[in-house]
């Protein structure tokens, strides 16, 4: 990713074809893998606090501190990756990616877990924003489009599926088998990486922006950590304050360095002036932030409330994903009859609409058919607003941008996907807490504390309390529920305010940016842009 007003000479070549074809299925695959790591382990979370004695907020950091590298890291690496080479990074990112899953696979206790993820989300930061700038940088306009579905297909409704398969190895085998599957889509990218992938890189004419690469990582680190932390710590907590002062500061600080920066900035914060940027990146953070953050209440419901096996509830997500993946095929062909903005805002309305019917209606006893119509509103929703979102952030940039694009693009995903956790999480975590609180009466006091770290918990120690077992199960599963809810009225508020936001900012249409010559006059870029 270069400097965005220094024009770089790219060496990205346009493919044809079944060449066109080779390279979709090598980056999609690679992407598939960098998505499946984040959400199989959200099979595996009653397994992970039952064999390690990890409380939810554990759980949640073991899965969120995958996400947290990778948002933290794409913007850095993604840039460095188009200055070395897209190939080479790619493989170097997979080769890494790999050996992190399986020490995952063996880690003997939550620590060495959480130290393995880690590697892993720095490798997929290595990974992630050279899988669309591939797609951007050598496909012609007039099928860039339809290359993009695709990818937001598999990265919208692909970790679903990957779930899926990690569900089948954890019924079958051992939760710990789940890191089978990236690690064999990694075997194959490989292999695809090497006979496929061109080797392009942009020659950039400044030095890497090392202060706002650093700068970057701070504050992302300290905004997520606050939402992470928060609830579970109190707002008013002085390592939460101090968390959201860091993050705040430096992310004024790392505003003000890339407007002295300009031509060799890591990022030009002026892009977001143009309304398909910023309204793509904003739609993007929220959407995935909202559907990983879904995703992560959904199984503990399933498994903990409903009692089904990790492979029946990753069957009952299906009908969420596959909605998604359909409509988000179907988005640009939508968006290019009634306009970008008109295709966001349907699917961020029904989005909405999934959440509150979800927090409305979810009950113990109603089970699974009292969040289903919620789960089907939500996947159409959010595969209407995702594909336009990225092509608004895409096209919004002349080729020898895409790499910023494209990391950009990354980086609203990954960074909303760690926030989304991070919130819904944690206010799922405090809700189950002070709801079980005033229900523990009579329960023997180790047992109750064990209860108070989280619902699997609860479910494990119920037997050793004779008498009172299926008492301690039932006051679990209702404040569950109302920790549930409690999560959902916050999604709905964020994506309430997101709906406002796109009605009177977002992108007005899909028609692609002409504008590659960087010598365009600056009234033309803007006549472009002001017109998305």
């Amino acid at each position: 990713m270069t400097a965005v007003n220094a024009p770089p000479r790219s060496t990205s070549p346009h493919a044809t074809g079944p060449v066109q074809r080779a390279i979709l299925i090598t980056v999609s695959i690679a992407l598939m893998a960098v998505i499946a790591s984040v959400s199989g382990l959200n099979v595996a979370q009653t397994h992970m606090a039952v064999e390690w004695g990890a409380s939810q907020t554990t759980v949640l950091w073991i899965i969120n501190i995958y996400t947290l590298a990778l948002a933290a890291l794409l913007l850095p690496l993604g840039a460095i990756g188009d200055r070395l080479g897209r190939k080479p990074m790619l493989i170097t990112g997979l080769v890494v990616f790999g050996a992190a899953s399986i020490v995952s696979g063996v880690a003997p206790s939550a620590a060495v877990m959480i130290g393995a993820r880690v590697a892993a989300g720095v490798s997929a930061a290595m990974i992630m924003p050279i899988t669309l700038s591939v797609i951007t940088s050598t496909f012609p306009e007039e099928e860039r489009g339809k290359a993009i579905g695709v990818w937001t297909g598999v990265a919208g409704g692909g970790g679903i599926l990957g779930m899926f398969l990690s569900a089948l190895l954890v019924d079958v085998a051992d939760w710990r088998w789940l890191f089978v599957l990236p690690v064999v889509l990694v075997a194959v990218g490989l292999a695809m990486t090497f006979k496929s992938v061109p080797d392009s890189r942009e020659h950039a004419t400044h030095p890497f922006d090392t202060v706002g690469a650093l700068v970057s990582v701070v504050a992302v680190i300290g905004l997520i950590f606050v939402l992470q932390e928060g609830p579970e710590r109190g707002w008013t907590d002085p390592v939460t304050l101090a968390s959201l002062a860091v993050g705040v500061i430096a992310s004024a600080v790392f505003v003000a360095w890339e407007l002295r920066r300009r031509d060799a900035s890591l990022l030009d914060v002026r892009l977001f002036r143009e309304r398909g940027l910023a309204g793509g990146s904003i739609t993007l953070l929220v959407v995935f932030g909202v559907q990983a953050g879904i995703a992560v209440v959904l199984f503990p419901f399933f498994q903990a409330v409903l009692g089904w096996s990790g492979l029946l509830s990753t069957v009952a997500m299906m009908p969420m994903a596959v909605m998604m993946m359909i409509t988000s095929g179907l988005a640009p062909k939508m968006a290019a009859k009634s306009g970008a903005r008109s295709t966001m805002s349907v699917g961020i309305t029904l989005s909405t609409l999934g959440l509150a019917l979800m927090a409305l209606f979810v009950s113990v006893d109603g089970g699974y058919l009292s969040i289903l119509p919620g789960m089907l509103a939500m996947g159409i929703g959010m595969g209407l607003a995702m594909t336009p979102s990225t092509e608004a952030i895409t096209s919004s940039l002349p080729r020898a941008k895409q790499g910023v694009a494209s990391a950009l693009n990354d980086v609203t995903r990954e960074l909303g996907t760690a926030l989304g956790v991070a919130l819904l999480g944690a206010l799922l975590a405090s809700g189950y807490r002070s709801a079980i609180d005033g229900k523990l009466a009579g329960i023997p006091r180790g047992a109750a504390d064990t209860a108070r770290e989280g619902i699997a918990n609860a479910v494990e120690a119920a037997p050793g309390t004779g008498s009172h077992a299926q008492d301690l199960i039932d006051a679990a599963q209702q404040s569950f529920v109302d920790g549930w809810q409690q999560a959902m009225w916050a999604g709905v508020a964020v994506m309430a305010a997101l709906l406002v936001y796109v009605a009177l900012r977002g992108p007005k249409n899909t028609a692609p940016l002409q504008a590659d010559d960087e010598a365009a006059p600056a009234s033309a870029t803007a006549g472009n842009v002001a017109a998305r």
